[in-house]
């Protein structure tokens, strides 16, 4: 989709989301998402192969073979990052791909957007699945205060002690916290969690989201501790929720307190 080589009329990055797994494209990409992504003949991609088999499958207009492919994935030097938005300066349409999900979230292609914006190209994220949002709409916990931490670290000690940090800001800030892990890692980091957490933590466990296997169980960590569900290999979001300590519902602030009992009193003496 060219726009011509007018510098001023450069060509847009569309951020284009993909299944998370084998699924009926129809049921996760909204049909004019599809039409937009088919006549495309420029992208940056992870890996080549998946892109296409995601590009046949939303019906691309141009044979696949004539389809122009760059590479960006966590070994791409930030160097590079540049020559990728070429095509885009000279008029051209490019699609990001990520390989599953919405790209640039947990996703090499943050850092090719920001550059996008730093050369004053336009950026249009399409829609489509985001694990991590799905996850926070069915798990029930705070959805209005969040934060996403990504992946946490995988040596057993500094994993402990992150968790902790993140279950007392929980409780401090009443905020769920939401992480991932490599899924070969992920019986390790739920071992980690009900071995750590207090028992009236809450934690929610999002499993092959939008998969005919998709398993979605919110529970407090002590009834985790009675049955731990078998989640290696499988991609997984973790959502915790630490215990709010209880509050009168009527109660304010000391200074909003002392603000409105000096205007009680100033209207008394007058």
């Amino acid at each position: 989709m060219r726009r011509g080589r007018d510098s001023l009329n450069f060509g847009t990055l569309y951020l284009i989301p993909t299944p998370l797994g084998d699924n009926d494209i129809a049921w996760i990409i909204p049909a004019a998402v599809r039409q937009c992504v088919a006549g495309l003949g420029d992208y940056i991609v992870e890996h080549p192969k998946t892109a296409r088999q995601f590009l046949k499958q939303v019906g691309c207009v141009l044979p696949l073979q004539e389809i122009r492919m760059q590479v960006l994935n966590e070994h791409t030097p930030v160097k590079e990052f540049a020559s990728l938005l070429t095509p885009l300066l000279a008029g051209t349409d490019v699609g990001l791909l990520s390989e599953a999900g919405c790209p640039a979230v947990a996703d090499p292609g943050a850092g090719l957007v920001r550059l996008a914006h730093q050369r004053n190209l336009r950026v249009v994220p399409l829609v489509g699945p985001s694990s991590i949002l799905l996850a926070l709409m069915a798990s029930g916990l705070n959805g209005q205060r969040f934060v996403f931490h990504g992946y946490l670290p995988a040596e057993k000690n500094k994993r402990v002690s992150t968790l902790v940090e993140l279950e007392r800001v929980s409780i401090g800030c009443d905020q769920t916290q939401i992480f991932i892990e490599t899924p070969y890692r992920n019986q390790k980091l739920l071992e980690s969690l009900v071995f750590t957490c207090h028992d009236d933590t809450v934690l929610c466990i999002a499993c092959n989201l939008t998969m005919a296997s998709e398993y979605i169980s919110t529970r407090t960590v002590g009834e985790w501790k009675r049955a731990l569900p078998e989640l290696q290999d499988k991609p997984t979001i973790f959502l915790l929720q630490g215990k709010h300590p209880p509050s009168n519902k009527f109660s304010v602030e000391p200074a909003v307190a002392s603000k409105i009992r000096r205007s009680q009193n100033s209207r008394r003496t007058s």
